[in-house]
């Protein structure tokens, strides 16, 4: 079975695709998965030097350049065009810091893989770290799922637990950031290879892998 294709869209330093790449190279028969291409919204990040000094091909689609050519639906064109040109099975958010439209949804739904730092449906948004902490919640953690067309609201693939400490409070939410960011990694290379490898099939808000 030829191995999954996977576009990998970064935003900043490229920790979440440096776990993929190095998981792959250590197991590039049985992983089930390769990377053919990583994508960004801006230039000059760390997450395309990783890419290109693995030997991928990378393209930029910046949400400025379409300011005044069609705006942010010319923009989320762009990228879906971008991206379909590598005819990935599966697209991975990994850090990716934009919110897509719907024609990237219309082409890759159901096949568009994001991790969010909380445990949703609880504290959804760019904040769910802060937002966990100033709840007072006694653990929090990461969820991997597919994106839809809400905010961090699409079918959940997986989640990993991160206990709150009582210090986590003194520097606003770093640390336990950091641990959550620790346990993301791990989970979406985990859940990344048992899609490509098993394969699965969404029923409403159910992700069946491997059945």
């Amino acid at each position: 079975m030829a191995a999954a294709r996977l576009v990998v869209l970064v935003s900043g330093s490229g920790t979440n695709l440096q776990a993929l790449l190095d998981a792959i190279a250590a197991d590039p028969e049985g992983y089930g998965a390769e990377v053919v291409a990583v994508g960004a919204d801006r230039e000059s990040i760390v997450g395309l030097e990783r890419a290109r000094a693995a030997g991928l091909p990378t393209f930029v689609c910046k949400v400025k350049d379409y300011e005044n050519n069609g705006g942010r639906a010319a923009w989320d064109a762009a990228l879906a065009e971008a991206t379909a040109a590598y005819e990935p099975d599966l697209v991975v958010s990994a850090g990716f810091m934009k919110i897509v439209g719907k024609e990237f949804l219309a082409g890759f739904g159901g096949r568009f893989i994001n991790t969010h730092p909380a445990l949703l449906p609880s504290f959804p948004g760019a904040h769910g770290v802060r937002d966990a902490l100033a709840y007072g919640a006694k653990v929090t953690g990461c969820t991997v799922h597919f994106v839809d067309d809400g905010v961090d609201t699409g079918p959940i693939i997986a989640q990993g637990v991160v206990g709150v400490r009582d210090e986590d409070y003194e520097d606003e939410g770093a640390a336990l950031h950091e641990r959550i960011k620790e346990v993301e990694r791990t989970l979406l290379v985990e859940v990344v290879g048992r899609l490509a490898r098993n394969g699965y099939r969404i029923e409403g808000r159910k992700v069946h892998v491997g059945e």
